[in-house]
């Protein structure tokens, strides 16, 4: 069974993190658009978000086989918040490549901190459960970092709103120091000594087709996020406006997670993931004739009905 208060700790964290990862994204292409960066520079920053992480996924996880998890959540923290802190602080476009990679390294320690630190609390015929419980916290939290950020930049201004980020940020190491996950177990037990390449995964021809429709609801996902705050600027959108839009496709992707138990009882996994695709493509093909706050927002919902359905079903495959 779960020990609630660590798995809840957990979760905390996570979700902290992520409002802080959600908010800082929005506000770091918006900030760089008010400075008169174009749109390739605001791509080069959201990207720079992903590429630390994309390299340095592997060497942590095997950090956190062999020490724990503990430290490398406070670490995780700590990283993200310096982020924040050099957006906040210093205003220039150099500042913001330098906060997306801190921010974007940052929570991908606590990302698979996180997770292994599910799996690990969690009994055998209990792990599905965790991760559903991690993920509703991850759709809860991508709801509300746009809105936050949007209503903050508006009232306050694109420093305040990074300044909230860093709340979040030290919110989430507050948890992660505390009582409730200092006895989390180390179990570098098993497969953490095992020293092959990832790569060898993708020998496994059923994996290959898993990864490559993985990836192709990611980079939809992502694309998103990245044009969502473009488009709005350009038809002249309030910062609240852009981030009530992106929250919509996050309500989305929660409400598809809470009815997945019911949809996989009636269809198969790659049945669900061919009609996310074919629904994609639609929303996308729709969204360039969307040029109201409303008739946007309702294809982001749709849109994130799509995509929130593929990565509960590409990691069942």
């Amino acid at each position: 069974m779960f020990r609630l208060s660590p798995l809840l700790s957990l979760i905390a964290v996570a979700v902290a993190a992520h409002v802080a990862l959600g908010a800082a994204r929005v506000t770091t292409s918006l900030y760089a658009l008010s400075l008169q960066a174009s749109e390739f520079t605001v791509g080069t920053l959201i990207a720079l978000f992903a590429v630390f992480p994309m390299l340095l996924a592997v060497p942590m996880g095997r950090v956190i086989d062999r020490g724990g998890v503990r430290r490398p959540l406070m670490a995780g923290c700590v990283v993200a918040s310096l982020g924040v802190a050099v957006a906040a602080t210093v205003k220039a476009i150099a500042a913001l490549y330098v906060a997306a990679i801190l921010i974007g390294t940052g929570f991908m320690a606590i990302f698979i901190a996180a997770q292994h630190a599910v799996g690990t609390l969690a009994a055998p015929d209990q792990k599905a459960a965790g991760f559903s419980k991690l993920s509703v916290g991850f759709s809860v939290s991508a709801f509300l970092g746009p809105l936050i950020a949007g209503f903050t930049i508006d009232h306050v201004g694109h420093a305040a709103a990074f300044a909230a980020c860093g709340a979040f940020t030290l919110l989430a190491f507050a948890i992660a120091s505390g009582s409730a996950l200092r006895a989390l177990p180390v179990q570098p037990a098993g497969n953490a000594q095992h020293k092959g390449s990832p790569l060898q995964l993708l020998r496994d021809r059923e994996l290959r087709g898993v990864y490559f429709v993985g990836i192709l609801l990611a980079a939809a996902w992502d694309l998103f996020t990245f044009v969502t705050p473009i488009r709005g600027t350009q038809l002249g959108f309030s910062a609240s406006t852009i981030g009530m839009i992106l929250a919509s496709f996050s309500a989305a992707t929660f409400a598809v997670r809470i009815a997945m138990p019911g949809i996989v009882r009636r269809f198969h996994e790659w049945q669900v993931l061919t009609g996310a695709l074919c629904a994609a493509a639609l929303c996308y093909a729709l969204l360039p004739f969307m040029q109201q706050p409303l008739a946007m927002a309702a294809t982001a919902f749709a849109l994130g009905l799509a995509l929130g359905s593929g990565q509960p079903n590409v990691l069942a495959l």
